[in-house]
């Protein structure tokens, strides 16, 4: 049995080995990076862009209207003054930009674990964050204020959220004004989300950029909520956000930023927005009257439906496949490797099995997409969405394959024995067999839960069928109708599956007398 203990060890490694070279984790040949190097110079040589030109990647949340947001549907271009603005600072700094959507609880995430270089997304300055990154100049003057439902008059002023609950991005500057107040925060995800709730009855306030509140107000056309006083006398300055390593690249922003305020620039991108120049201290109120138009429930369907399907294919369905592939030759080593006799290979199945089950999914989705980054092993989001869905399904599932195994009489193991089989042999040919009829329905729910935890993905920059919902619900607000075609979606899958799991089941009961 130490033999086979042993082998089994060696199996589980080699599939790891696989499994890595399969996902990429493996670094290319020195022929292959001369391929990548040579198409990559010959796509730069016909888009026009110069080999010494600096790629930059920019961190931003697309789904903050009117600062960074997709029009329509989640394929169209990201849009929005912030969007505008890193663009011209890219032209006059001589930098390639590469645009990398987060949800902005995971945008600091992503920058400290060198996913992005640069966040722009309305970052307000404050003594925390300047002391940590390298902060640009302000690129924008706002003024924070108090949102309250439309019927309440009792909060007008920073003193009045003592003991209210807020709605607030969780790691905004606005998040802390609300909390220094008073205030229970709850966190959201985007100021649309923010306004439901509190349209909703289910939060008492928000405190947020007046300029935001004013683009939802004009494009929502909502008449539920409104500005019921301001967030303190001192206004918030917006900056871009880099590591404290790119001071270099900082000051390169500096420099540009000062380039477009002297010709005119910036003030011209904050004039097409907001109707005043937000880009200096006292620059004018901001207008979004007659701005952006809010879209119907049935445009918003329709601009979104096939991109959700699209990012069904080619994101959520191969990373279910994969994963679950990938998990369920895990489980089994580990199944194996618990009920060895081997007190090491055991333990160290039971640590595993122990570790996976009683940790979230999401915190090891993010252990090993973010920090995993800020060590150096920096995987695309793909692989290390693949990765933790992988070893979270072995963590499930090898129990099912374990109990399916055990499920088998003993006396299996001993006939098998008498007629010359070996242990290999025996399971292959006797217990496996057996085991799959007892195991199907479980590893289905299994594959089920997979399917649905996808959706936890776009946590880690990738844009599956859910996160494509999300991106376009935060720009026209149509929660309610683009979250339900997500849900029919995910509802579609599983139900195929479903079918696929009473077929196999009957044909596995043909073998059975």
């Amino acid at each position: 049995m130490r033999r086979t203990a042993a082998a089994l060890l060696g199996a589980l490694l080699a599939t790891l080995v696989i499994a890595g070279a399969v996902l990429g984790l493996a670094g290319p040949s020195p022929t292959q990076a001369a391929t990548q190097a040579a198409t990559q110079a010959a796509t730069q040589a016909a888009s026009g862009q110069d080999e010494d030109r600096r790629v930059v990647r920019v961190g931003t949340e697309g789904t903050y209207p009117p600062f960074t947001y997709r029009e329509g549907s989640g394929e169209d271009d990201l849009t929005g003054y912030d969007i505008d603005v890193i663009e011209a600072v890219a032209d006059e700094a001589g930098w390639d930009l590469e645009f990398v959507e987060s949800q902005f609880d995971a945008i600091f995430a992503a920058l400290d674990s060198g996913r992005i270089d640069v966040i722009a997304n309305q970052i307000s300055f404050n003594p925390e964050r300047d002391a940590r990154y390298a902060l640009s100049e302000p690129y924008t003057y706002s003024q924070g204020v108090i949102v309250t439902r439309s019927d309440d008059d009792s909060i007008t002023s920073l003193d009045d959220l003592e003991g209210v609950t807020t709605a607030q991005s969780s790691t905004s500057n606005w998040a802390e004004i609300a909390r220094e107040a008073g205030a229970d925060v709850q966190t959201v995800e985007g100021f649309a989300p923010a306004a439901e709730l509190l349209a909703q009855g289910r939060v008492d306030a928000i405190v947020n950029d007046n300029i935001a509140v004013l683009d939802y107000l004009n494009t929502s056309g909502s008449d539920e909520i409104k500005i019921a006083g301001e967030a303190g006398d001192e206004g918030s300055e917006q900056v871009l956000a880099f590591r404290k390593e790119d001071q270099a690249l900082a000051e390169e922003a500096n420099a540009a930023l000062d380039a477009l305020r002297e010709d005119g620039t910036l003030a011209e991108i904050s004039e097409s927005y907001f109707r005043a120049d937000v880009s200096v201290p006292d620059g004018g109120d901001a207008d979004l009257s007659g701005g952006r138009e809010g879209r119907t429930t049935w445009e918003a369907v329709q601009d979104t439906a096939w991109p959700m399907f699209v990012a069904m294919v080619k994101i959520t369905i191969p990373l279910t496949v994969v994963s679950f592939a990938i998990g369920l030759v895990l489980a089994v080593a580990v199944a194996l490797a618990r009920i060895s006799r081997s007190r090491v290979l055991a333990g160290l199945a039971r640590a595993f099995v122990s570790i996976i089950r009683g940790t979230p999914l999401l915190v090891q989705l993010f252990i090993v997409f973010f920090g995993l980054g800020q060590i150096g092993i920096r995987l695309d989001p793909f692989v290390a969405a693949t990765i933790a869905l992988s070893l979270n399904v072995a963590g499930y599932a090898s129990e099912v394959v374990r109990s399916a195994i055990l499920s088998v009489p003993k006396g299996q193991f001993e006939a098998a024995t008498t007629i010359g089989l070996d242990y290999r042999q025996t399971l292959r040919r006797i217990v496996f067999p057996q085991a799959a009829r007892t195991a199907v329905p479980p590893l289905s729910n299994t594959l089920l839960s997979l399917t649905k935890d996808t959706s936890l993905a776009s946590t880690v920059l990738l844009t599956e069928l859910f996160r494509v919902a999300q991106v376009s619900a935060g720009a026209n607000g149509q929660y309610l109708a683009l979250y339900s075609v997500a849900a029919v979606y995910y509802w579609v899958l599983c139900t195929i599956l479903s079918v696929a799991q009473t077929r196999l089941e009957k044909r596995l009961d043909r073998y059975v007398a």
